[in-house]
């Protein structure tokens, strides 16, 4: 018998054929309107038509624009359907007809889309799941303020509620994510010269959602947001190859801490840096249970309380950790996380403690060669 052979269960053969059965989806993402999503949509759409890719449009929103009209090229368009609700006829995406049709990629714009009552899915992105489930590939487009975890911050930005939202689930599980970007001048530009709105007073929009500012944060939640994805594809990439060398693609800091009053100086530290550098942040404290360490007191419990709610208030994430070695834990605990900088005090052991227990940070050092190392002297 081959020694090699692995018995593969049912429920992982259903799991892999569902998943070389499903088609690939691919999203244009952008921070506002008119950012150019539909366009290079199209016009990476055709490229691939030339390449003799069976490439079809599944529904397009155009929005009168003529410069993405023009687009469309060669491209062949799936027939809309008529629906009619409360005697009003509409034209949506023929679902069956595209699945009829079976190209190898749909083109289907405007993913956040919600469809008439009695249509066979509430909302289009249940569409596409349903048209991938057949084995074809669909390409996309969505807004940022679409995103439902983004919902409250949108309205904290604009002054304006988005009523129709996605899952945060279709952006992370999307096979590709394409960020179309822009600087928020030039779209004012395109604004001011009739290019995005229509048939209408263009000073309106840029004195509303269009203002700099609000396009100003908007491109920074884009921006995050896929950094964000691209972070967690890399980190499977190194987890599937067996990576352990922290590659700085994205600074994370990581403050040790223990009950001494001085570690609130280095938590302030932290929390500069991670301003700085706008990233994520984990302020740590490790309960060593060395025989010759010496004992939490109560009043050691409340110090330490109190500088994890002054951690949590500056926006950092708290864990405390527990085990022999405090330099092996904080060192493992910071190749798990991919921390990139390090900021620790002072050894405040006595002599004799030093001895005994050898220095935290000389440890600490020599663990983590590949991370920068920040030693902030005592007050």
């Amino acid at each position: 018998m081959n020694n090699d052979f692995k018995r593969v269960t049912d429920r992982e053969a259903l799991k892999k054929s569902t998943e070389q059965l499903r088609g690939r989806l691919k999203i244009y993402i952008g921070y506002a309107p008119g950012v150019g999503k539909t366009y290079a949509m199209l016009n990476d759409a055709n490229s691939r038509l030339e390449n003799g890719e069976d490439i079809v449009i599944g529904y397009l929103e155009s929005y009168q624009r003529k410069e993405t009209e023009n687009q469309i090229g060669k491209l062949e368009t799936v027939p809309r359907k008529n629906v009619e609700y409360d005697d009003v006829v509409t034209e949506e995406m023929d679902i069956d007809g595209i699945i009829l049709r079976k190209p190898n990629t749909v083109l289907i714009d405007e993913l956040v889309h919600a469809n008439p009552p009695g249509s066979k899915n509430k909302k289009r992105y249940e569409d596409v799941e349903e048209i991938l489930s057949q084995g074809i590939n669909v390409v996309s487009t969505v807004n940022i303020q679409h995103l439902e975890s983004l919902n409250d911050i949108v309205r904290e930005i604009t002054g304006i509620t988005v009523r129709e939202t996605i899952p945060d689930k279709i952006i992370e599980n999307a096979d590709e994510v394409v960020v179309i970007d822009i600087a928020p001048t030039a779209l004012q530009n395109r604004i001011e010269s009739g290019y995005v709105c229509k048939n209408e007073n263009t000073g309106r929009p840029l004195n509303n959602f269009f203002r700099l500012g609000n396009l100003n944060a908007l491109r920074e939640l884009a921006l995050r947001q896929t950094a964000e994805e691209v972070d967690e594809d890399l980190e499977e990439y190194r987890k599937e190859h067996g990576i352990k060398e922290n590659w700085h693609v994205i600074e994370r800091v990581m403050v040790c801490i223990s009950p001494s009053p001085t570690s609130k100086k280095l938590i302030r530290r932290g929390a500069r840096i991670a301003k700085k550098f706008k990233c994520e942040w984990i302020v740590v404290n490790v309960n060593s249970t060395r025989i010759f360490a010496p004992k939490m007191t109560e009043k050691d419990v409340v110090t330490l309380e109190g500088h994890f709610k002054l951690a949590k208030q500056l926006g950092a994430e708290v864990v405390s950790l527990t085990g022999k070695s405090i330099s092996r834990e904080l060192s493992q605990f910071a190749t798990e996380r991919y921390i990139t900088q390090i900021i620790i005090g002072h050894s405040t052991r006595t002599k004799l403690q030093t001895l005994l227990r050898g220095s935290t940070v000389t440890r600490l050092l020599k663990l983590t060669k590949d991370i920068e190392v920040h030693i902030i002297p005592n007050d």
